[in-house]
């Protein structure tokens, strides 16, 4: 029996979108905290751009039980969106609180996981997904 492999065809699921998305909202997080250094209106940027990011993480929460449910894959990046989504919770509480020396630091770890999150998923996603395999007769 003659195993052909194929290529398959390159999708961007959800998961995929919503790490990026969250990569990308931390990257602009610290963009805006030089607004926030810089200019009168820095501080409405950062604030609103809080939100967005934290958006953003409970979206990647959601893409990973999501997707957990329709593959019965491992629940690992649950663990993973959870553990960003509280470390966010923090991140919201010590910008509240005008804790910047711990706020920049858990800005700057929260930004260095999340982009090596991204890399995971999307390295899985070529490594995993790379090909599909068809027996034929």
């Amino acid at each position: 029996m003659a195993t052909q492999t194929t290529p398959a065809p390159r999708t961007t699921t959800f998961t995929q979108v919503a790490i990026a998305l969250q990569t990308l909202t931390l990257f602009a997080q610290a963009v805006s905290a030089g607004l926030l250094l810089s200019t009168s209106y820095g501080e409405t940027v950062h604030g609103v751009g809080a939100r967005v990011m934290y958006g953003a993480t409970m979206l990647y929460v959601l893409a990973a039980i999501l997707a957990w449910r329709r593959g019965g894959g491992s629940p690992r990046p649950i663990l993973y969106a959870s553990g960003f989504l509280v470390l966010a919770s923090v991140q919201v509480v010590l910008g509240i609180a005008h804790q910047p020396a711990l706020h920049v630091p858990l800005g700057v770890l929260m930004f260095g996981l999340s982009v090596l999150d991204l890399g995971r998923v999307l390295f899985t996603a070529v490594i995993g997904g790379g090909s599909r395999q068809q027996r034929t007769a």
